[in-house]
């Protein structure tokens, strides 16, 4: 295969700040609080706060590991060059697999908001448009999240005041349920939400003075949006209460609609549906970005098929790869239900960040926010966090890595014997 161009350094430190901040907002705001409320019951703080810390641990390892490795590809990179190639390849599988699934269920949490009762084929084209803004290029991309975090953020600040400002529903007072298992099990669903950050690395070769602008990008990205779900999980319990947030499909929409005036009830719901949209379009389209990215790594590694390697010449994506992506996506939302995935998503990211940790705790060249204790604390937190999930997600995750990794090793001895 003939080289291939390189991708363009084209994303400052505010679009770098806000890919990663929009990819965060639309999975944490609209999907996970209910499951994670119905896990830790009064304690969901607790869980928002244990995931939030655990995501420090792993930006800070991966903001550290960016600086010595400022190229596509996040730690599937991080850890061929700090572990080893099965390390690295193991992150890669888990994060592509996992990000697939998670490219899915956003795509259809926007079908629900926007299309009622059409929500596959919003979802298909949802997924159609923004693989068309990708193949764009990355300013085009950095743009688009731009203006929807703009439009989302207000919003949800909102509904924060709104949820603050409601009457303490029965249980609030109380604090409701919960329990050590249920609050980590809630963690590690929340995490799904704190997830985000990794686009910015995944996307290093793009940053202008990654050095300086990955670390400030990841931790201001991480930063914001801990403190956004903090305020909306103390305003969701205080207005809802742990059962009633448990029990609904959409909290913000409902907090908004029983605190207004009839008349204008529904204008504001719909104002919180709209805002829904956008948050999910927002991640959908960091989510693709940053697949098409650690794709493009794998095939330059020769762990996924060299075509995925290619490279537009007049836009700089990797386009091929983004295609590929595009396509599976599709066929998962037409061929089953995805909003089940975020189980799954959630055991191969923090499997994929267990090993960004080991790689971190490896590097010799240490940064003032990564201390070596923080990496072995956070690589075991990840494995803790990511056996408290349903026995379901496990299990289907445990199969689909082992899977890649006996595909890879079959494909390697296959080599051997050619050479």
């Amino acid at each position: 295969m003939s080289e291939q161009p390189g991708l363009r350094r084209a994303m400052g430190g505010v679009d770098a700040t806000t890919v990663g901040v929009g990819a965060m907002i639309g999975a944490g705001a609209f999907v996970v609080f209910a499951p994670a409320a119905a896990a830790a019951g009064g304690l969901l703080p607790l869980a928002v706060g244990i995931a939030g810390f655990v995501a420090y641990c792993n930006a800070s390892a991966t903001a550290s590991l960016a600086v010595r490795y400022p190229s596509s590809g996040g730690t599937y990179v991080y850890g061929r060059k700090q572990l080893g190639d099965w390390a690295g390849f193991l992150a890669g599988w888990g994060f592509v697999t996992g990000k697939l699934a998670s490219c899915a269920a956003m795509a259809l949490t926007f079908g629900f908001y926007a299309a009622p009762g059409a929500e596959k084929p919003a979802a298909v084209a949802a997924v159609v448009a923004l693989t068309m803004v990708n193949l764009l290029g990355v300013t085009r991309t950095a743009l688009a999240t731009r203006v929807i975090v703009a439009l989302v953020v207000p919003v949800l600040a909102f509904v924060v005041v709104v949820g603050f400002a409601s009457p303490a529903a029965p249980e609030a007072a109380g604090g409701g349920p919960g329990s050590a298992g249920g609050v980590l099990q809630a963690a590690a669903l929340l995490f799904f939400a704190f997830a985000g950050y990794a686009r910015i690395a995944t996307m290093g070769e793009e940053v202008r003075e990654p050095r300086r602008t990955i670390p400030a990008a990841i931790l201001g990205a991480l930063g914001f949006t801990l403190v956004l779900y903090v305020l909306l999980a103390l305003s969701l319990l205080h207005a809802l209460g742990p059962a009633g947030l448990a029990a609904t499909t959409a909290p913000l929409r409902q907090v908004v609609e029983a605190a207004a005036p009839p008349r204008v009830d529904g204008v504001l719901g719909a104002v919180v549906t709209a805002a829904a949209a956008l948050a999910s379009l927002g991640a959908l389209l960091a989510l693709i970005a940053g697949v098409g990215r650690t794709s493009l790594a794998m095939a330059r590694g020769s762990d996924l098929p060299p075509a995925l390697a290619r490279v537009s010449v007049r836009y700089a994506v990797p386009w091929v790869a983004d295609i590929v992506s595009a396509v599976v996506v599709v066929v998962l939302l037409i061929a089953t239900d995805v909003l089940t995935v975020v189980g799954f998503s959630s055991f191969s990211v923090l499997v994929y960040y267990a090993i960004a940790n080991a790689a971190a705790f490896s590097l010799t060249e240490r940064q003032w926010y990564a201390p070596r204790w923080l990496n072995a604390v956070g690589a075991a937190a990840c494995l803790v966090l990511a056996f408290t999930l349903p026995a379901t997600s496990v299990l289907t995750m445990v199969a689909v890595l082992a899977g890649g990794v006996l595909v890879r090793a079959a494909v390697l001895v296959r080599r051997r014997r050619r050479s």
